[in-house]
């Protein structure tokens, strides 16, 4: 059984997950609830899921776990993870969400929440040791599924509502925007919150099959299509998520995705927060906008939570977050369009990208010219997929030994100046770009971020950031195999 926690929820292969593990973390996350007073007998723990084939299955397990638990459990359905989060939070019940986010379908996870919000990386390590436990105790964990009372209505009406509370009444009119659907969960509350805001609204791309989109690392594939759709419909933009609909994905008129940093900054401002935590992935040249104080953590939503209940605690009186691909978390309760809205601690989709469409509809500008004036350096992402974790381990450990490891393997693209070592190696070259390699926290997979001063030069550096990690794993797979050989 390979699962283990990443930078958000449990994550594993879905045949691992699919069965009797998600009787134990889930019974894992009852007692913890329990035992920290957390939830008593009897409790709510709500439970949502993604459009995964394996996830209604692993859905139906935990909740027959939670129920034997001693707790009560109610479904809500295929919903965003924001909505079950703000569902929860304002019920005040612990929660599941069974998803694996971005990452290929053959994979899967859950993310868990406390009654007052996302789990931190101590319940991590606490429902990890009730999991050993129960492992290692005589009777074998009972995956009998079970089937709760469905409250998916109620829990998409009241996101609905916290979304049509951003923005005055027919903000977007004038706009023409494609929602490409796939198989977000977020797919039909995007064409209806967008459409209730005066938004012409066009439907692409909707699959009866799970289609996984990462935000942060668009595919080629994707792009190819998103740019044929915005020439086709005419479109001002298109807007979408990843699996679980808390990552943002949005294109301009061209069909051009626009970096998730960047959209998260748009919140941010839009919010009028005074700091915004976000991971060292994100754009370098947040800090030169000047707008919002900027707090760096390592990447992963429960760092970024952990900063922003720093940044709380220090005073700040409107405090976001938000990642690199996009996610937004506030953490103080704000004043928006004559509402107050309550804080909502868990990345959100929704909100960057209103704050940004809003943007556009009120300047009437195209979103191509609200990026352009932001003026933040050409920032790149992508990843190589199916890498084994030992890989990624072998290069992280061969590059730290030493400058002169570094700087050798560094040596086709340019010169190490400085040296940042908080999540992964963020490299700032001579000629002041950056090459960051960090191994996924969710999947076997190696990424690499890149900054240029021109798309040009950050293309061609991630193409070759990405052919040396690739030579790297040739060469060591070869070594290996001699070895092997030798021994033989």
């Amino acid at each position: 059984m390979s699962l283990k926690f990443g930078t958000s929820g449990l994550r594993g292969l879905a045949i691992d997950l699919e069965g009797p593990a998600a009787a134990l973390y889930a019974t894992a996350f009852a007692h913890m609830l329990l035992s920290t007073g957390q939830a008593n007998p009897g409790d709510t723990v709500l439970i949502a899921r993604d459009f995964r084939a394996s996830s209604p299955a692993i859905s139906a397990i935990a909740a027959g776990a939670l129920l034997r638990a001693g707790l009560s459990v109610l479904d809500c359905g295929t919903v965003p993870t924001p909505a079950l989060a703000l569902y929860a939070l304002t019920t005040r019940s612990a929660a599941l969400m069974v998803t694996g986010s971005h990452i290929p379908a053959d994979r899967n996870g859950i993310k868990f929440y406390r009654p007052d919000g996302e789990i931190a990386k101590d319940d991590e390590l606490a429902i990890t040791e009730a999991a050993d436990r129960l492992r290692a105790s005589a009777g074998a964990v009972n995956a009998t599924p079970a089937e709760v009372p469905d409250i998916e209505a109620a829990v998409r009406d009241l996101f609905v509502a916290r979304n049509m509370a951003l923005l005055p009444d027919r903000a977007l009119a004038g706009l023409k925007v494609g929602v490409y659907q796939h198989s977000t969960v977020a797919r039909d509350l995007f064409v209806d919150v967008l459409t209730r805001y005066g938004a012409d609204v066009v439907p692409l791309g909707r699959s009866d099959s799970f289609i996984p989109v990462d935000t942060e690392a668009v595919s080629p594939e994707t792009v190819v299509a998103l740019r044929g759709w915005a020439s086709e419909h005419g479109l001002d933009a298109i807007v979408s998520a990843d699996g679980d609909g808390d990552r943002p994905l949005l294109s301009n008129e061209r069909g051009e995705p626009i970096r998730g940093d960047l959209l998260g900054l748009i919140a941010a401002e839009f919010l009028g927060a005074t700091i915004a935590v976000t991971p060292v992935t994100s754009n370098s040249g947040l800090e030169r906008r000047g707008t919002v104080e900027i707090l760096r953590t390592r990447v992963g939503s429960p760092f970024v939570i952990a900063g922003m209940q720093d940044a709380v605690m220090s005073g700040h009186a409107c405090v976001v977050g938000f990642e690199a691909n996009g996610g937004t978390l506030t953490a103080s309760d704000v004043t928006v369009n004559g509402t107050r809205l309550a804080a909502l601690p868990t990345r959100d989709c929704f909100l960057p990208v209103l704050a940004a469409l809003f943007q556009a509809a009120e300047r009437r500008v195209a979103l191509s010219a609200v990026v352009a004036g932001y003026d933040l350096p050409i920032a790149l992402s992508d990843r190589l997929e199916r890498f084994p974790v030992e890989t990624s381990e072998a290069l992280m450990t061969h590059l730290r030994r030493g400058p002169a490891e570094l700087a050798a393997f560094l040596a086709p693209v340019g010169t190490p100046a400085l040296v940042s070592d908080i999540d992964g190696l963020r490299i700032t070259l001579q000629d002041g770009a950056i090459l960051h390699l960090r191994p996924s926290g969710n999947a076997p997979e190696m990424r690499c971020y890149v900054e240029a001063a021109t798309e040009t030069k950050a293309k061609a550096l991630l193409a070759d950031g990405l052919a040396l990690i690739r030579a790297f794993a040739h060469q060591r797979a070869e070594t290996c195999s001699s070895a092997t050989s030798a021994a033989e």
